[in-house]
């Protein structure tokens, strides 16, 4: 059995970004495998135990991403992967679906595990393409997956509960939180790490000719404005006011 772990290096939810021209400036910016992805590499990890599978990581992106595939290493994966663009836009998804599934067609695994979602762009968009792409099954925000054969048996968190799915073939599934809880790799795994093999693809290798998005302007959200006090003598009279300020200027009522 081949397991495909897709690894997105985004920046640390503790980061102060900048904004430089039409991207973030990367100066000072601690890049993090996406922690959904840690649930994705965790879940991967336990199927092996159970179904002597094998596990790549694989991760799209600059050279800075290696960081990313290194930490794979550390916590056990057999093989690392990275496609290599330094043109990479974190807000393309499409660009992104296009290109790793023309790899993963490549690698045709049985199974492709990802993060539910990324904490910098936020779309869930990504593995959901691969799947379409693919012309395979995919199964969002799974709490638990059996393996068994080619069958993949999947409970994945619904508004209000959960749901029951299965699927044969290739499958796209995508990790919820509460999946697993990540392990932390070893000392002697990140040692190892060191010293293992990173496979890398020239992006152009993979030949897709997907339009890119070109970001024309960034800027980071306006301030917010400062809070309000109504000045009344009586509770009555600031209900009033309230009221006044929420239809004459806030034109919400």
């Amino acid at each position: 059995m081949k397991i495909a772990v897709l690894v997105k290096q985004v920046p640390d939810t503790e980061t102060n970004l900048k904004v430089s021209g039409t991207a973030i400036s990367e100066a000072g910016v601690k890049w993090i495998v996406s922690p959904f992805d840690e649930h994705a590499l965790e879940e991967s990890l336990r199927l092996r135990d159970k179904t002597s599978a094998e596990i790549t990581a694989i991760s799209l992106g600059p050279d800075r991403v290696q960081e990313a595939l290194r930490t794979a290493y550390a916590l056990g994966v057999d093989k690392a992967v990275q496609i290599k663009d330094d043109s990479y836009n974190v807000l393309d998804a499409n660009y992104s679906a296009q290109v790793l599934a023309a790899y993963l067609k490549q690698l045709n695994p049985d199974l492709i595990l990802a993060g539910h979602v990324a904490i910098d762009s936020q779309s869930s968009m990504v593995p959901a393409m691969i799947a379409q792409i693919l012309g395979c099954a995919n199964i969002n925000n799974a709490v638990s997956i059996e393996v068994n054969g080619s069958d993949v048996k999947v409970k994945r968190e619904i508004e209000g509960g959960t749901a029951e799915m299965s699927a044969s073939g290739t499958v796209v599934v995508t990790a919820a939180k509460g999946l697993n809880d990540p392990r932390y790799p070893s000392l002697k795994g990140i040692m190892a790490s060191k010293k293992k093999q990173l496979e890398t693809v020239d992006v152009g290798s993979l030949g897709v000719s997907a339009p890119k998005i070109e970001i024309a302007s960034l800027e980071p959200p306006p301030p917010r404005p400062p809070g309000r006090v109504i000045e009344a003598e009586t509770p009555e009279d600031k209900a009033k006011e309230l009221v006044r300020l929420l239809r004459e200027e806030a034109k919400v009522i």
